[in-house]
């Protein structure tokens, strides 16, 4: 048995069970929290078979479930690894036994950048906006109805890890709050975190009902609501519609409130993340008055931190807009490209960057080949994204 905090590191992998992400060359994968986990206790025990009943209470907490769910779970976790290394027969299936890791050597205990999030007993607010996805409740009378829950907010975690700008508790967090009527002021305070998502699921028949509140931990205000009814056919393709409906909307409304935030601090006191939240909402107007005053926030920004995408990405914004709506200007358009394309350069996990700068460098340079890569790029890492689907369409 391993000690709290070690990360997994075999082949092009490391795994962080704390934090709850596979990465692949540092880069985050799509793994669910669930998957996640049969995966630790597989690499635990390599070489050593791993029966069914030890994954299922690895994955489910020992809650009786049908075979076919941790069957679910294993080709998910051989497709993500055939996705990014191509290596899914590292996971063996014994006929009646269970499954056994027959991969390159483990090792354990490895340095990574992930460490910061376990540092520190009293946590802190994070530089970036931060969020906790607490447990959502069963309100279907059924207790083998949590796994779909459980498995609604693996997804939610996953969809929310994967955002550059946004900071996302692990479950091993979160899930110590299941089942416990909670405040949401403490948790912000006890997680360290600026923002608590909460919600509800309840299944009868073929219907389900999931609603979820996006939630100011400081003040307790409510900065998002939904409620998502749907036919329960497949309760999995369920589990992803949910999921990633949440995360898109999720995004957008702690950065709106991140924008509001920003906007109540002294002006000397705005660092370069700061400034690029001010400048969004002109950003976003997309009108020769408002970028040009959004430019000088972003240039200021740009000068703080050289290597700032999305800083680059907005610039190349403004200008394309300025180049198309006030005078046909070379110098705009020249400008538009050169942030685009740095844009590219330093934004290869911030999906924003790279969509405003696929958009500008297509636009402008007439390079769909580049524009095409970086929307791609952008919809790898943030799928939900409606303004990555809409530029590029």
């Amino acid at each position: 048995m391993t000690a709290r905090g070690d990360v997994y590191r075999f082949g092009p992998f490391r795994l962080d069970p704390e934090v709850g992400i596979l990465f692949c060359e540092d880069e985050p994968t799509m793994l669910g929290q669930r998957a996640v986990a049969l995966l630790q206790l597989l690499i635990q025990n390599a070489g050593q078979p791993v029966s069914k009943d030890a994954l299922i209470d690895a994955g489910w907490g020992g809650s009786a479930i049908a075979d076919n769910n941790l069957t679910v779970q294993i080709a998910a976790l051989r497709r993500t690894l055939a996705d990014a290394a191509n290596v899914a027969d590292w996971i063996e299936t014994l006929p009646r036994r269970g499954y056994r890791y027959v991969g390159p050597a483990v090792a354990t205990n490895v340095p990574d950048a992930s460490a910061a999030v376990r540092a520190g007993s009293a946590p802190s607010l994070p530089e970036k906006p931060s969020v906790a996805v607490l447990p959502f409740s069963n309100l279907s009378g059924d207790p083998q109805q949590e796994y779909f829950a459980d498995g609604m907010v693996d997804d939610i975690i996953t969809g929310l890890a994967r955002i550059k700008w946004l900071f996302v508790i692990a479950r091993n967090s979160t899930f110590s709050y299941k089942g416990r009527a909670v405040d949401v002021k403490q948790v912000g305070r006890e997680l360290g975190v600026r923002y608590v998502l909460e919600g509800s699921v309840r299944k009868a028949g073929h219907s389900v009902r999931v609603t979820a509140q996006l939630i100011d931990a400081s003040t307790g205000t409510h900065i998002w609501a939904e409620r998502y009814d749907r036919s329960s056919d497949d309760i999995f393709a369920l589990q992803d519609e949910i999921a990633l409906a949440a995360v898109g909307a999720i995004a957008p409304s702690v950065r709106k409130a991140e924008i509001e935030r920003v906007r109540r601090k002294r002006p000397d006191s705005l660092d370069a993340y700061d400034l690029v939240l001010q400048a969004q909402p002109d950003v976003d107007s997309g009108m020769p008055e408002q970028v040009t005053r959004a430019l000088v926030l972003l240039e200021r920004a740009i000068a703080l931190e050289p290597t700032y995408a999305l800083a680059h990405g907005n610039a190349a914004m403004c200008h394309h807009c300025l180049f198309l709506r006030a005078g046909l200007q070379e110098i705009n358009r020249a400008s538009s490209i050169r942030y685009a394309r740095s844009a590219i350069v330093y934004g290869q996990d911030d999906a924003l960057a790279l969509t405003w700068a696929g958009f500008s460098i297509g636009m402008d340079a007439h390079d769909r080949a580049s524009a095409f890569a970086a929307l791609e790029a952008a919809l790898a890492i943030s799928p939900s994204s409606a303004l990555t689907y809409i530029l590029g369409s």
